[in-house]
């Protein structure tokens, strides 16, 4: 399914994080940066993983490494959280399914208030309560 500009925004804002692994610790970490220990079974040489959850911090970490002439590697994840398959589930549009969800519930109201407006009906009723009977026989 095509993704609205919503979709895509709530995932940048609250689902990607960007992953920046260096060989060496840079002079100083921005705010909004975490520093975090490489995974031990990482196959790469690289010593140093900072995980920045806005694309601000990000780009003023990844500013500096390239002023300073580090050498680094970035790599866009999928936060791990409780809320990321309902906000971004895989394949598929919360805007699209929100807008379905929103038609069939009116959808349903009215044909509730329809067949309300049916049971409600004196005439109605005794036509059915009459076949019921014809049907018994």
């Amino acid at each position: 399914m095509q993704l609205t500009h919503f979709d895509r925004w709530l995932r940048q804002k609250f689902v990607y994080q960007t992953h920046i692994r260096t060989l060496r610790e840079p002079a100083s970490i921005p705010a909004g940066i975490r520093a975090m220990p490489p995974p031990a079974h990482s196959t790469t040489h690289y010593k140093f993983l900072f995980v920045a959850t806005s694309n601000k911090a990000a780009e003023t970490l990844i500013r500096q490494l390239k002023e300073n002439g580090q050498m680094f590697t970035t790599s866009i994840v999928d936060r791990k959280a409780w809320f990321v398959p309902l906000i971004a589930p895989k394949e598929k549009s919360v805007t699209w399914w929100l807008f379905s969800t929103v038609l069939i519930l009116i959808s349903a109201f009215y044909v509730m208030l329809y067949l309300k407006t049916l049971v409600d009906d004196p005439e109605l009723r005794q036509n059915f309560l009459d076949a019921l009977q014809i049907l018994k026989r």
